[in-house]
């Protein structure tokens, strides 16, 4: 058993309905492509005043040293950290006893308090933007 599909129009009696119909698919056709072509090349262009975003984590160039500033309370030694001008982080060294940290997580100056310079569960965490 053969199947055989025909698509040609024979026998038509509007033979120049068929022919202005395959021109007009053809330049829809033409259209269509040419259309996705312009698009692709022309990328939409980012809001004026925006940076890009650079590839990759920052360096230790981009981040830059620490200031510590060393002063004395009494018989008590304070160290803080800051980075870019902004407490990050405090180290007291009491006459006797342990040191302890005062370690600002969220940026918001509100310290916690810790045994050891990093906090047991840290978690990794870089500043998107400030205003």
């Amino acid at each position: 058993m053969t199947f055989h599909l025909d698509l040609s129009y024979s026998g038509s009696s509007n033979p120049g309905l068929i022919n202005t119909m395959k021109k007009n698919l053809f330049v829809m056709t033409m259209l269509v492509a040419s259309l996705s072509a312009f698009s692709a090349d022309k990328a939409p262009q980012p809001p004026k005043g925006t940076v890009p975003v650079p590839d990759g984590a920052p360096t230790d160039k981009d981040i830059g040293e620490p200031e510590i500033t060393i002063r004395n309370k009494g018989r008590e030694r304070v160290e803080e950290y800051r980075l870019n001008g902004k407490l990050y982080m405090v180290r007291v060294i009491p006459p006797k006893g342990k040191p302890y940290y005062l370690i600002d997580q969220t940026g918001r100056g509100q310290f916690t308090r810790h045994d050891g310079p990093v906090a047991p569960s840290a978690v990794p965490q870089w500043v998107i933007h400030t205003f």
